[in-house]
C-alpha cells in the first residue's frame, strides 16, 4: 500500500512540472543524457581495460549501489540475498549472534546487539567497530561478507576483535552462535508492575504487546500497578506495527504523520478507541540504541500525554524507507518521507528527549562510552529545525540521584538502574490521585516548519 502511495506521488509531482517551458525541459534531459553517456563510457573502458576480466552484473550492482549510497544512510538496492535476509529479520529466525551492524568507511560498526543473545550477554555495545574474525581482519571488506561470517550453524563458535572507542585496546570475545528468534516481545512482572520489552518492530508486534498486557493481567490475577515500555537498544523496523503498539496505549489523537517530497505528501496515523492499559501509569525506556519505530512510539505516547518517557536520548532517525519491488526477488529501500510526532517534532538527528534523563549508571563503560546515533553517520538528512545536539547531552554527574557507582549498585542487587529507577517511578505515579502521568510531562508545543 505504501509502495502505491508513493508511486503516486512521484506520478503527481511529475504532472505539476507540466507548466515548466520547454526549454528548461529540454535542458534537464540533456544534462540526464550526458551524464548517462559518460557513466556508459566508464563503464565500457572497465570492461576492455581493466587489468583483469570483471562480470557486468558486478560492475551494475556496484554502479547502482553507489548511487543510493551518495542519497543518506538508508536507502539501498535489495538483490534476492539482501531480499531473503530483510524477510528473516521481520519473519523468522536464524543462526547467529545478534547483532544488527553498519558499515562506516569500510569498517563494521555495531548498531546494537538484540536482548538475550550471544552478543548481547558477552557485552557487545552500540558504538563498537568489528575489526576481526576468527582473527582475520574485515576491514575493507563488505557488509554482507562479515554478516555471512557471523552467521552460522548453532552451537558454532566465532572469535571477534572489538575495538572500543575510549578504550586503549582491543577486546576478543569469543562467541558460541544460537538460533536468534525474532519473537519481538517479552514480558515479566516486578514489583507488582508489568514490564513490556520489545526487541523489534517485526510483524505481529502490536497484537504481542496487547498479548503481553493481557499476560501480566492474568499473572496478577488483576491489573497491574502500571506498565514499563521497554524500548531500549530497539533498532526499530515496520512502521505499521509502531503505530499499532502506540494504539495499544492510546484512546484518541494523532500518532505519527509521514511528509513525503511534496507537499501534498502527507499521511496521518490515528489510534482507534480503547486503551488496553486502561489508563494506568505507563513509561517509556529509551537510550542511544532506540530507533526509528521506537522514536515514532515513544514520541507519541510522550505527545500525547499518556507516558513519561525516561532513559537517555534517543538515536535519531527521522526518516521514512519505502519498499518498491523491482522483481519477485529484488526490491528497492528508498528513503521516501520523513515522520514527525503528533506535535509537528521531527526527530531526524537530535532524537526523543526524555522527560526525565536517567543515566544507565550500572554500565561501568556509560560514562567514558561514546554514543552513536543518526547525526554520526554520513550523508544523514539534515533535520529542517537545526538542533544544537551537543547541548541536548546535559552532564548528570553532579546530581545525587545519579551519584551511584556500578559497583555500589550491584552491591545493593541492581543490575538495571534505569529499569529500577522506572520501577520506582511508576510506583510514586500510581500512589498520586488518579495516578494520572500527564501531571509529570511537561507540555509539547507544536514545532514550526
Amino acid at each position: 500500500m505504501k509502495s502505491n502511495f508513493f508511486r503516486g506521488a512521484v506520478a503527481l509531482g511529475a504532472l505539476a512540472l507540466i507548466p515548466a517551458t520547454t526549454a528548461a525541459l529540454a535542458d534537464g534531459e540533456a544534462s540526464s543524457y550526458k551524464a548517462l553517456d559518460e557513466f556508459m563510457d566508464v563503464f565500457q573502458k572497465v570492461r576492455s581495460d581493466y587489468v583483469e576480466k570483471v562480470d557486468d552484473e558486478k560492475l551494475i550492482k556496484g554502479a547502482i549501489d553507489g548511487m543510493l549510497a551518495s542519497l543518506d544512510p538508508h536507502s539501498s538496492f535489495l538483490d534476492a540475498r539482501d531480499f531473503q535476509n530483510l524477510r528473516t529479520q521481520t519473519e523468522g529466525s536464524y543462526g547467529g549472534l545478534g547483532l544488527s551492524v553498519t558499515q562506516e568507511d569500510g569498517a563494521v560498526k555495531v548498531i546494537a546487539p538484540t536482548q538475550d543473545t550471544p552478543a548481547w550477554r558477552a557485552g557487545i555495545k552500540a558504538g563498537d567497530y568489528i575489526t576481526h574474525l576468527d582473527g582475520q581482519l574485515i576491514y575493507g571488506g563488505t557488509l554482507d561478507e562479515a554478516v555471512d561470517k557471523m552467521r552460522g550453524a548453532p552451537g558454532t563458535q566465532i572469535k571477534l576483535t572489538i575495538v572500543r572507542p575510549g578504550r586503549d585496546k582491543p577486546i576478543d570475545l569469543t562467541l558460541t552462535r544460537e538460533i536468534i528468534q525474532l519473537k519481538p516481545v517479552k514480558w515479566e512482572v516486578k514489583n507488582g508492575i508489568g514490564v513490556i520489552n520489545i526487541v523489534s518492530f517485526s510483524a505481529n508486534t502490536g497484537a504481542d504487546v496487547r498479548q503481553a498486557i493481557r499476560s501480566i493481567d492474568k499473572s496478577l490475577g488483576r491489573k497491574p500497578t502500571g506498565y514499563i515500555l521497554d524500548l531500549r537498544s530497539n533498532p526499530g523496523g515496520l512502521l505499521d506495527e509502531a503505530v499499532s503498539v502506540s494504539d495499544t496505549f492510546l484512546e484518541r489523537g494523532e500518532i505519527v504523520s509521514q511528509r513525503g517530497r511534496n507537499k501534498g505528501d502527507v499521511e496521518r496515523y490515528y489510534a482507534k478507541p480503547g486503551d488496553d492499559a486502561k489508563g494506568l501509569p505507563v513509561i517509556v525506556l529509551v537510550d542511544a540504541g532506540s530507533a526509528s519505530a521506537s522514536e515514532i512510539v515513544a514520541g507519541a505516547l510522550q505527545d500525547q500525554h499518556r507516558a513519561l518517557v525516561m532513559g537517555e536520548r534517543s538515536f535519531g532517525k527521522g526518516s521514512v524507507q519505502t519498499m518498491l519491488p523491482l522483481s519477485n526477488t529484488t526490491a528497492l529501500k528508498l528513503t521516501t518521507a520523513r515522520y514527525y510526532t503528533p506535535s509537528g517534532r521531527s526527530v531526524q538527528e537530535g532524537g526523543i528527549e526524555p522527560d526525565v534523563r536517567v543515566p544507565q549508571l550500572s554500565d561501568p563503560d556509560y560514562k567514558n562510552r561514546p554514543k552513536f546515533r543518526e547525526s554520526d553517520l554520513r550523508r544523514h538528512l539534515i533535520n529542517e529545525i537545526k538542533t544544537d545536539n551537543a547541548a541536548l547531552e546535559e552532564d548528570s554527574k553532579d546530581d545525587p540521584r545519579f551519584a551511584a557507582t556500578a559497583e555500589e549498585l550491584k552491591k545493593k542487587g541492581i543490575e538495571d538502574f534505569q529499569l529500577d529507577y522506572a520501577l520506582k517511578t511508576i510506583a510514586r505515579l500510581a500512589a498520586r490521585p488518579g495516578g494520572a502521568v500527564a501531571q509529570a510531562t511537561p507540555a509539547r508545543k507544536p514545532a514550526t516548519h
